[in-house]
């Protein structure tokens, strides 16, 4: 074993990061928080994480669930299909007996890629399989002077070979031993997360200062490096809660777009600068009572999703006459709205109403 590994451990012993899914070999309550944290930092996954755990305590529980609880559960997390794969992998693992102890197997489980089955792998059943995240690739870029872009296909290549080449032998899972590769990744995560940070890396006091190929080559803000692929795709929203007699209409999303599965109120969508609301009404086929009233209450509102940024305006219609619906909306009680998942866009919407 290169001294890499064994000070990565000392390091970790004194530093690593104290995580309720870390305190158990439950393969279920591992691959939760795996899930919950694909594109989560942890101190906004852990307290969905906790609330799953309590709310459904087994895959067998989160199986039995209906695809729109676990939705509503999921609900200001983003990336939605996370929790739709979560709960078709519940149904999976039950159908199948219980969690695979494979790689292979665990990589069947719907939503499963090679980094979760590497954790799940390693840290429930003691597999001898290197976890590759953002942490690793940048702690192990910067140590090792490594400049191919961790996002091609060598360079996913050359990452997952070196990671696993410097993985300790022993294959315990128990964090009682320290030279396990469960610990041995969990240190390798936690030291790019707590230590070799993204930005303003703790590098004074750093263990592994003296063979840092990227600061003795003044390279720290150059790697990892990363090549920029993503076309960020411009879309505007035009949101109207309909009020009539104590009920609004909502619509599920349909597939094939950002989303998918969740609820929220009548959308007129337009291509380019957004245009005058009764207007945009009117092309839609929907028409304004007279007895109307159509009240702006956020306007050009911003959100970021990965390859898209969104501008959304946000209007109250009330009206004493009961309008027409376009096809997929429905009425519901305004009371019972919060028992369905909305985008977290709907729902920072939804606090003016």
């Amino acid at each position: 074993m290169s001294d890499f590994p064994i000070i990565l451990l000392q390091w970790f012993r004194e530093n690593g990061r104290e995580l309720p899914w870390r305190e158990t070999q439950d393969p279920y309550a591992i691959w939760l928080s795996e899930i919950i944290l694909q594109q989560t930092r942890i101190e906004q996954g852990r307290p969905y994480w906790e609330r799953f755990m309590r709310r459904w305590p087994t895959v067998k529980a989160l199986a039995a669930a209906s695809e729109d609880e676990v939705l509503r559960e999921w609900q200001g997390l983003g990336y939605y299909s996370r929790a739709r794969n979560l709960h078709a992998a519940a149904k999976q693992v039950v159908a199948q007996g219980g969690f695979p102890n494979t790689l292979e197997g665990i990589k069947a489980l719907k939503g499963v890629g090679e980094y979760t089955a590497a954790a799940i792998g390693s840290f429930a059943f003691g597999l001898p399989a290197a976890v590759v995240d953002g942490n690793v690739y940048r702690v192990l870029s910067r140590h090792f002077g490594i400049d191919t872009p961790i996002n091609s296909t060598e360079g996913k290549k050359t990452f997952a070979a070196l990671a696993q080449s410097l993985l300790p032998q022993d294959t315990s899972p128990s964090t009682k031993d320290p030279s396990s590769s469960a610990d041995y990744n969990q240190a390798l995560m936690d030291f790019g997360a707590v230590q070799c940070t993204p930005t303003s890396p703790r590098c004074g006091d750093c263990p592994l200062v003296e063979s840092c190929v990227a600061l003795r080559e003044g390279r720290i803000a150059e790697l990892p490096v990363k090549l920029k692929t993503l076309k960020v795709q411009e879309r505007h929203l035009t949101y109207i809660y309909i009020r009539y007699n104590g009920q609004t209409a909502i619509r599920r999303r349909p597939a094939g777009d950002i989303w998918q599965g969740l609820y929220e109120p009548l959308l007129i969508e337009v291509r380019g600068e957004m245009r005058d609301v009764r207007e945009m009404l009117r092309a839609a086929g929907i028409l304004l009572p007279l007895t109307s009233h159509l009240l702006p209450l956020k306007r050009n509102v911003k959100h970021v999703l990965t390859h898209r940024v969104l501008y959304a305006d946000f209007w109250l219609w009330e009206t004493n006459e009961k309008p027409a619906l376009p096809e997929g909306y429905f009425w519901v009680d305004e009371a019972d709205i919060d028992r369905y998942a909305v985008p977290r866009l709907v729902e920072i919407l939804l606090n003016d109403i």
